[in-house]
């Protein structure tokens, strides 16, 4: 079995901010991390590539610093990796990101052999869109099986494999014909820890590295002249100012007279208290004239 890994490294998102000027995700100074649900995707190759053999081909595209992300593919198991890079591929959206890992996939095939099954992770945490692995099966004419939380079955010498997908209510039981695509739920597995050769491996490693000319791709099929997505507006919130007031609390009668005396100098509080008083008001003046319009009826 040859499975081929999709992989993105992406900003932790506890630590991930937003330039309030641009708009967009401030990647210096930010720790990057794999997708976490790529890791299970990667999981599952490795997992296959124990029961069956074989090979897994682990690819991603991005910027060169990438390779520390490749690396540690290599130290729990992959046996190759490939980064593809390129300036020019930079801003793409998930129409052009899909195009070149398409394009990279027909390569890899082409050099290394034919490509039985290719696992992506049910979306990234930094775009949230889950279009790339079905983006690339649809390139690739293939089928795509999304949401997968468990592989059931895989046969090479039949050629199909069966899963179950998560859907709205339940459970999905899929036959399909291999090669196919798979983007996984983090539930899929158990993750590996690197062994100490794994990690020697992975040191020494470098990634090939492909560009755009080494896909035959034009310079208007990638990057943002390649993206048919355009963004016409990006914001954030602006920030909201706050002021805290600390009310001692070693007195309880003093603290809370102290509070109340804020809170009902305060306009919106203040007239929101006056119109509770007021309904309530008016609901005892209805409930008492109900009871003696009542009364009198008794009386008769």
């Amino acid at each position: 079995m040859h499975v081929v890994v999709c992989l993105k490294q992406v900003p932790d998102s506890s630590e991930m901010r937003i330039n309030p000027k641009t708009g967009t995700l401030v990647r210096q100074g930010v720790t990057s991390i794999i997708n976490p649900y790529d890791v299970h995707a990667l999981e599952a190759a490795l997992q296959i590539k124990d029961q069956f053999g074989g090979e897994v081909t682990v690819v991603s595209m991005g910027p060169p610093f990438f390779e520390q992300s490749l690396k540690e593919a290599v130290a729990v198991g992959a046996d190759r990796t490939i980064l593809v890079s390129d300036r020019a591929m930079a801003g793409a959206d998930t129409f052009a990101t899909s195009r070149v890992l398409a394009e990279a996939i027909r390569r890899i095939e082409r050099e290394f052999g034919p490509v039985d099954l290719i696992c992506c992770g049910r979306q990234t945490i930094d775009g949230d869109t889950g279009q790339v692995g079905p983006g690339i099966a649809a390139r690739l004419d293939i089928p795509v099986l999304t949401y997968v939380i468990r592989i059931r079955e895989v046969n090479p010498q039949g050629r199909y494999i069966v899963v179950e997908r998560k859907v709205e209510g339940g459970r999905q039981v899929v036959r399909s014909t291999l090669p196919a695509l798979l983007t996984v739920e983090k539930e899929l597995n158990e993750l590996r820890y690197a062994s100490l050769p794994g990690m020697l491996r992975a040191a020494r490693h470098k990634p090939i590295v492909w560009n755009r000319e080494t896909l035959g791709l034009d310079r208007t099929e990638v990057g943002l002249l390649g993206s048919p997505t355009i963004v016409a507006k990006s914001f954030t919130p602006p920030e909201r100012k706050r002021n805290t007031v600390m009310i001692d609390g070693s007195d309880p009668r003093r603290a809370a007279r102290e509070l109340a005396d804020r809170l009902l100098a305060h306009p919106t509080f203040r007239k929101a208290v006056l119109e509770s008083r007021r309904a309530a008001a008016m609901a005892a003046a209805m409930a008492q004239g109900a009871g003696g319009a009542a009364g009198s009826t008794g009386d008769r």
